[in-house]
């Protein structure tokens, strides 16, 4: 029997998750099939499944290292900033890598392709869930950072971060269609708003 070595898990585990944010790059929608991302890993079904035993925990663990990727530095965290700026930091952060005008058409464009044009399969509603829970996880996380500070109150934040990512979603198809050059100032104006309802004007 062979034995594998630590360094030998890390690296087959470090193989799979590159190969699937690949990808991921590639077509949003993909379901990241045990066969497909092994072979393009170049590693065996059974080190693929020893460290993600299910197809979920494989997309959730790679959409954890994109994100984590996109924000990797994290305003949240800042306490000589007030918590609106720093809330509204982050928001900014994750509408960032869309792009604006072109770019986020591009963006949108993978989107609709990915969960819009196919029919609602369990395949492409999993893949869909899989971004919305990563994206409400690290609103929540922000939240609960907050409420520790005293910022907002402890609790169950579940409609504040579901009211923020409908903001974040139209935000970003507004980048998406023709705008002027004031898009960016006015996309500004309307996280601080959203900020506000969720915190309070007066928090700073």
């Amino acid at each position: 029997m062979i034995r594998q070595t630590g360094a030998t898990l890390t690296g087959s585990r470090e193989k799979v998750l590159q190969a699937a944010a690949e990808m991921i790059a590639e077509d949003m929608g993909t379901n990241l099939s045990v066969r497909a991302v092994a072979a393009r890993a170049g590693v065996s079904t059974g080190s693929l499944r020893f460290h993600f035993p299910t197809q979920r925990e494989l997309r959730e663990a790679v959409l954890r290292r994109i994100y984590g990727r996109l924000v990797s530095d994290d305003p949240i965290l800042d306490r000589s900033v007030p918590p609106r700026d720093r809330l509204v930091s982050c928001l900014r952060q994750v509408l960032a890598p869309a792009g604006v005008g072109a770019e986020a058409r591009r963006t949108w464009t993978r989107a609709y392709e990915a969960f819009l044009v196919p029919e609602p399969t369990e395949q492409v509603r999993d893949a869909y869930l899989a971004y919305e829970r990563e994206g409400l996880r690290r609103m929540e996380y922000w939240l609960t950072v907050l409420a520790d500070e005293g910022a907002l109150p402890r609790g169950d934040h579940t409609r504040a971060v579901h009211f923020l990512r409908t903001v974040l979603n139209g935000l970003s198809l507004e980048r998406a269609m023709p705008a002027d050059d004031q898009i960016l100032k006015t996309e500004t104006e309307t996280l601080f708003t959203a900020v506000d309802a969720v915190l309070g004007p007066a928090t700073t």
